[in-house]
């Protein structure tokens, strides 16, 4: 039978998986909440360099006629805060029941009777939450400086096509983008792209805060925690260089049998990372628990650290049924009976492969899965 331990393990990598798919549909949801105002801003676009006029075009007069289209600009980057925040603090209050849940379930209960689990209380995961910085400034801090990057994209659009003599809809498709190219061309892209850095790195930073303060919260059982880079393995170099290494459970997070420092800790350490951490409880004797425990009892609490496991061996260990969840159905075939690994899945640039894209590379992967 797993030990405590190997459960948390096996866990985290799950939970993680998990995180990940939420991410992806909270980042799907902000983006979403950006392009709610296209037609408008579009509209006031067309509006406010009709009336700037080539020979009246000054940059002071731009900011008059702009008024309109900054107020849209600033007023939906607050309902993206407003929305951001709930969700985070939501998450983090999540990711606190979550492993209060898994204590729980994997630590034999007559452990549990002995050592009572702590937790952590809503104000310290709102704290966590909005007014703990991550990369270097707050979520309200963020994102109005994403506001204010927006609002000189469109600035400077406008002024580069005045520059050049262009007509109100060349200079509108080059700040907003054309349909058919999926508005990608447009300058605003990268806004869409920065905010959903800005979304993925927001959850990591509370689901890690979280998890960091449930375990500080149980340093009594909790005596180190492990770094977890185990996705896939186009990691960033300071989560591969950190994948696996262990760190004492405090403030400080010392390491422990090497000397890489903690730095910001895993899912804060660099933008969009994906790295989690898995508590290590402490061995039977450090507890210092009642004696008369059954040999079994003792034997799940035995404290090593667990022979660490990759994100694709994992998966491997599971249901098809998890497997599909995980990778969507064709992809999931394709691992089962194409032979295809998890890293082929993905570029150079850690994004997924479209199955068409799959196809061509490996054709053969296909017929081997019946596809």
């Amino acid at each position: 039978m797993p030990t405590v331990n190997e459960q948390l393990q096996a866990a985290a990598i799950s939970h993680a998986v998990d995180l990940q798919h939420l991410s992806n549909a909270e980042a799907h949801k902000i983006i979403k909440l950006l392009n709610s105002v296209d037609s408008d801003l579009r509209a006031q676009l067309i509006a406010a360099v009709e009336r700037l006029g080539a020979e009246s075009y000054t940059a002071k007069h731009m900011n008059t006629v702009l008024a309109s289209v900054m107020a849209l600009n600033k007023e939906i980057y607050s309902v993206i805060f407003e929305a951001m925040a709930a969700s985070v603090v939501e998450i983090g209050k999540y990711e606190v029941a979550y492993q209060g849940a898994l204590f729980t379930k994997v630590i034999p209960e007559q452990v549990l009777v002995q050592v009572d689990l702590a937790t952590v209380n809503a104000r310290q995961v709102r704290e966590i939450a909005l007014a703990r910085p991550f990369q270097g400034r707050l979520l309200k801090e963020w994102t109005s400086d994403l506001e204010a990057s927006r609002a000189a994209k469109i600035r400077d659009g406008i002024r580069i096509g005045m520059v050049e003599g262009q007509a109100t809809d060349q200079i509108v498709r080059r700040v907003m983008g054309v349909k058919a190219e999926g508005y990608k061309d447009g300058l605003l892209e990268r806004s869409r792209q920065d905010i959903e850095s800005m979304t993925r790195t927001a959850i990591s930073h509370i689901a890690q805060g979280a998890r960091d303060k449930f375990y500080k919260e149980n340093a009594d059982i909790v005596g180190e925690v492990r770094w977890l880079s185990t996705l896939d393995s186009r990691t960033s170099a300071p989560c591969r260089l950190r994948d696996r290494l262990v760190y004492e459970n405090d403030d400080g997070h010392a390491p422990v049998g090497h000397q890489v420092p903690w730095g910001l800790g895993p899912g804060r350490i660099h933008w969009n990372c994906r790295s989690t951490s898995v508590p290590i409880i402490k061995e039977y004797e450090a507890l210092r628990l009642a004696k008369g425990l059954p040999e079994s009892t003792r034997a799940s609490m035995d404290g090593q650290v667990p022979q660490s496991i990759s994100y694709g061996e994992w998966l491997k260990g599971q249901s098809a049924a998890r497997q599909d969840e995980v990778l969507g159905p064709t992809r999931g075939k394709l691992f089962r009976d194409g032979g295809m690994s998890i890293d082929s899945f993905y570029n150079d640039k850690s994004k997924y492969l479209t199955l068409e894209q799959l196809r061509e590379r490996d054709a053969a992967a296909f017929s081997r899965a019946g596809l």
